[in-house]
């Protein structure tokens, strides 16, 4: 919660409950501390990803449902560059946002420290493979790895980047999406609840899992098939 450049109140959220169980309680927590009322709030962001599919599903709606019933302008902000805005040493090249994505991948990207222009479409893919992958971004160029999976990673990004790369650790991100998310709407793109749209970058488990599975009359039981005929 914020006014202008001044923080009012942060709420750090319960990681034990589900978004659905502690997102009411919780923005009604920020208002309280924050000394606001809810028809006094002129301008809703939210992250919008990537992340796990149902909390953004979850938390998107819930902004949206806000937005409606106060019917004020909403902005979606990437987590990735709001993790990218906690940085503030300047002497580095590049900023690697380094999220984990679960199953040992990350959500990632990266991001060039002077100019803010984003090097590398947003991915969730082996950290290993992603460093590979952007060499040339990264070769001979220092580099600052943030998020919650770049502790996990420590040993492969101190042994790629030969002592030149370095990690931070992320704070809560609410102060950076208020930011960002103030700039945005200034520039014009805030916008009505239903023009939010996810980042997911990578396709929802469920999906995943179900397209692993094979198909009725696929080749699995025409061989069970020529088998029982012999």
């Amino acid at each position: 919660m914020a006014d202008g450049d001044r923080m009012l109140a942060v709420v750090s959220g319960d990681e034990s409950r589900t978004h659905g169980e502690r997102l009411p309680g919780e923005l009604a927590r920020a208002l309280d501390r924050a000394g606001v009322a809810r028809d006094q709030i002129d301008l809703l962001a939210v992250a919008t990803g990537p992340g796990a599919f149902t909390g953004l599903r979850i938390g998107l709606a819930a902004m949206q449902g806000l937005a409606m019933t106060l019917h004020k302008p909403v902005v979606g902000v990437s987590a990735l560059d709001a993790l990218a805005a906690q940085v503030t040493n300047a002497d580095v090249d590049v900023i690697l946002p380094w999220m984990d994505a679960q199953r040992g991948d990350v959500f990632a990207t990266l991001i060039d420290r002077q100019s803010g222009a984003t090097l590398a479409t947003p991915a969730a893919a082996n950290p290993k493979a992603l460093i590979d992958s952007w060499h040339q971004h990264l070769a001979n160029r220092r580099a600052i790895f943030i998020g919650d999976a770049a502790s996990r990673d420590a040993s492969l990004i101190d042994h790629a980047g030969n002592g030149k790369w370095e990690i931070q650790q992320p704070a809560p991100l609410a102060p950076q999406i208020a930011a960002i998310g103030r700039r945005r709407a200034q520039q014009g793109h805030a916008g009505p609840p239903h023009a939010l749209e996810p980042i997911y970058v990578r396709r929802p488990d469920a999906e995943i899992e179900r397209d692993r599975r094979p198909k009725a009359g696929g080749p699995e039981r025409n061989v069970a098939s020529e088998g029982g005929e012999h």
